[in-house]
This record gives structure tokens, sequence and C-alpha cells, in this order.
């Protein structure tokens, strides 16, 4: 317990910036995965052809490497100066939309063809379909990999703590500079963790089951 009470500061801190990396690259990830799921299912090829190529090449790169490419080679393009907060935020949003979408788009795949076709009758467009149609019917069914996305980007948030984001990723360096017991300092660490990821799967469960009876 010393190691706690003697830097709940740090741990504090770290867990807050935790807390903030999640709460906007979830946001995001579900927006622009949302986006990237409709574009695989449009009409219009050039969008499909982006989305597939965006989803093929995110998954198959180490969330590692995205993060050095916002961190080192995007500040030499000299767009937008950013901070090391705001990169980490895009490097998650970026990673983590491909899996999203992919999850947002087998759910697309569960809802009746029928369903876009009696909504074309009705004279809707692609986009009032996907929206008010499909994406409502298509969100109840992924619930669960959805959550187990978010609890992953969770748990990715500590990679941050290597690009000068600290988050409580990195409370361990500082307790190893402070002398402490670092394996203590981890298992509390984890512990953290596991506080934070528990609402989740207790918000999984209960969506789950109000919206299987809604269905």
């Amino acid at each position: 317990m010393n190691v706690l009470l003697d830097n709940l500061g740090l741990y504090g801190s770290g867990f807050l910036t935790t807390i903030q990396l999640f709460v906007i690259s979830a946001i995001g990830s579900l927006v622009w995965g949302t986006v990237l799921a409709a574009m695989r299912v449009s009409p219009v090829p050039i969008l499909r052809a982006f989305g597939t190529g965006y989803v093929n090449t995110i998954r198959n790169t180490p969330l590692t490497l995205v993060f050095f490419f916002f961190a080192f080679a995007y500040p030499r393009l000299d767009i937008v100066r950013l901070d090391f907060f705001t990169l980490a935020c895009l490097s998650l949003i970026t990673y983590t939309a491909a899996f999203v979408c992919e999850c947002v788009r087998s759910g697309i795949n569960t809802v009746p063809v029928g369903q876009a076709e009696a909504a074309r009758a009705l004279g809707f467009g692609f986009t009032q379909t996907i929206s008010q149609i499909v994406l409502p019917q298509a969100i109840r069914s992924v619930v669960p990999p959805l959550t187990n996305v978010q609890i992953a980007l969770l748990k990715n948030t500590t990679i941050a703590a290597g690009f000068s984001v600290v988050e409580a990723g990195g409370i361990y360096q500082n307790l190893s500079e402070r002398g402490y017991d670092v394996f203590v300092g981890l298992l509390w660490v984890a512990v953290g963790f596991l506080i934070l990821v528990t609402p989740l799967t207790v918000l999984q469960r209960r969506l789950e089951k109000r919206w299987s009876v809604t269905r």
C-alpha cells in the first residue's frame, strides 16, 4: 500500500490522462469507423476501394508504427503543429477505427436486404438508408465485439507512454526513478485498468440484454 499511498498524485495524473486518451479516442474511432463501414458498403466504387484499402492496411500495421508515423513523420509534413497528446489520440483513432469498421460492417451484413430495398422503394437515398434504417439495427447486434474493441483501445493507451505522453503506462518509469518497487507499482496499475474495464463490461451486458428484448 505504501507504493500507492506515497504516489497517489502520480497515479491520479497518470490515470486521468489515460481516461482522457480513451474517451477522445473511443468517440473518434466510433465515428470514423462507422463512416468507413458506410464506405465499404457504398455503391460508389471509389469509396469502397478507399474503405477496403484503409482497413486492410491499418489492420496489418502494428500500432507502434502508427504512433511512430504521427510522432516523427507527421511533424516533417509541416501541416499543423500538434502536441504529443493530440498526436497520440490521432494514432489511436486511426488504428482502432479499422477494427470498429469491421465490427459495424459485420452488423450491417446481418440486416436483411429487404430493409434497404424497402427504404429505396420509399425514395430514401443511400445516406438516409444507412443512417436511419440499417445502422440502428446493425449496432444492436455488434455491441459485444465493439465493447471488446474499446477495451483493447483502453489497454493500447499505454503505448502513448513511449511517446512523451504521461499516462498510466508510464507510471513504472517514475516509480523506478524514485526507488520504489516497480513490480508492486505495476500491480496497482493493473488494478487501475481492471477498475476502468469493469464499467465497460457492465455496460455491454446491460445494452445487450436491453436491445435483445427490443429486437
